[in-house]
């Protein structure tokens, strides 16, 4: 719901980098390697400020733009002279700095952008789908599912459970209901739910029935999310077969419910640490 002069609300940790001009720390940005086709819009008022294809990887810890929507975003030379900020143009929610003349992109300019100042709204795409789907935690599973080909993106957090906007300490108390879940947005050409399926019964011991590894917990629980008949038939067909091979098998199968998004820290987790899962491994299993 939208406060009385129009903005969206903001958590203690947006009000810190858009309202007091902080910075969240490098390579913790929700949209740091972000592939997707869209555009992104300002956190606070909507509006309009960068596109995808202007988007490129400086290797800075902060997502990077050579260009934004013409008249989108206002610079403000530092009082020290050093710098510029860019703020949105519409309600001056601080975005970050803008460096000139380092030679990354013909445009020679980079908008180094906080990822907590925007919202990302991606490109109709009939191609592309989401899956949801819980094995253990949710940094080793997003590991491996994030690798896979013809995945776009991944997001976790909790699905499952009794409690709106959980946070991750709430849902560690081990009484909200909630599993963590990786949120899996695939292009459907060139990978199918089956074939996300078999990987995620590939990548976690689904025989497992208190937690996953060493992680212990009803937050931990193999589950597949499915949101429609054909996507269970698919889970079920799966379980089948793991079952007609010996296997126990303790993944449940629930309907899909609100995905409630983790907190930024935890996404791409391994992939920002630039280390492997202790909790996950491959291990092939069919054919």
């Amino acid at each position: 719901m939208k406060q009385d002069n129009g903005y969206n609300p903001l958590t203690p940790e947006e009000e810190y980098v858009i309202v007091h001009k902080g910075t969240e720390r490098p390579f913790t940005g929700e949209y740091v390697k972000n592939t997707r086709e869209g555009v992104y819009v300002c956190k606070r008022c909507e509006a309009p400020l960068y596109r995808s294809s202007d988007q490129f990887d400086a290797h800075c810890g902060w997502p990077s733009f050579d260009d934004e929507i013409e008249g989108a975003v206002k610079r403000i030379p530092d009082a020290d002279g050093l710098r510029t900020e860019i703020v949105c143009a519409k309600c001056g929610a601080h975005l970050g700095h803008v460096f000139l003349g380092e030679g990354f992109t013909p445009k020679n300019t980079r908008h180094c952008v906080n990822s907590i100042s925007m919202k990302f709204i991606p490109s109709v795409n009939k191609t592309l789908k989401k899956a949801y789907m819980a094995c253990g935690c949710f940094w080793g599973a997003e590991y491996y599912f994030m690798k896979a080909a013809g995945v776009k993106h991944t997001a976790v957090g909790f699905m499952g459970g009794h409690v709106e906007h959980p946070t991750y300490e709430q849902v560690c108390r081990k009484n909200t209901g909630h599993l963590e879940t990786t949120e899996i947005e695939y292009d459907s050409t060139r990978i199918s739910y089956e074939d996300l399926v078999k990987l995620f019964f590939e990548i976690h011991d689904f025989t497992q029935a208190d937690g996953q590894g060493p992680d212990i917990g009803p937050q931990y629980l193999s589950c597949l999310f499915y949101a429609n008949p054909e996507e269970k038939a698919i889970a079920e067909k799966y379980i089948g077969i793991l079952e007609s091979k010996g296997y126990r098998v303790a993944t449940m199968l629930k309907p899909v419910s609100t995905f409630w998004k983790a907190e930024n820290y935890h996404q791409q987790y391994y992939e920002h640490k630039g280390d492997r899962p202790y909790c996950h491994r491959y291990r092939k299993i069919f054919d």
